[in-house]
């Protein structure tokens, strides 16, 4: 059986400055719908053919559900898979986006942390092995 997220439905309050924020991530990311609904309101598919996230307006008096960790229910973050985290890293921080912790790196694996400009947070993971029992290396707590 083949199991891939295919895409996330995200709600924000500015569309375009979150499909700035992943185009920045993923240049590669291009818009594939943009459109009105019969309500009147806007939503944006952002991706490539295999995946994608839909951008659907939040209502404008609605506040964000909290700090991602802080025990909230909800979503911490969404993780990607990128070849060249340092590069993604370097493009982020020129674009003035905020890390939301520091370099995380490891012997088979290197990740980087960005808020958009919503505040959610936004991992991206390069593996430096194809091995899935050194991908899945986690240091003992302690």
């Amino acid at each position: 059986m083949t199991i891939r997220l295919e895409h996330a439905n995200l709600c924000v309050h500015d569309i375009d400055a979150i499909i700035k924020f992943l185009r920045t991530a993923f240049p590669e990311f291009r818009i594939r719908q943009d459109t009105v609904d019969a309500d009147g309101k806007r939503w944006v598919h952002v991706g490539i053919d295999e995946a994608y996230l839909a951008l659907n307006p939040a209502n404008a008096d609605e506040k964000p559900l909290g700090n991602p960790y802080s025990g909230r229910p909800g979503l911490n973050h969404l993780g990607f898979e990128v070849d060249d985290a340092d590069a993604l890293r370097e493009r982020m921080i020129a674009a003035g986006y905020e890390e939301s912790c520091p370099l995380v790196t490891h012997a088979h694996r290197i990740r980087v942390y960005f808020f958009d400009p919503e505040g959610n947070d936004w991992e991206f993971v390069q593996y430096l092995s194809d091995d899935p029992a050194e991908r899945h290396e986690y240091e003992p707590a302690g």
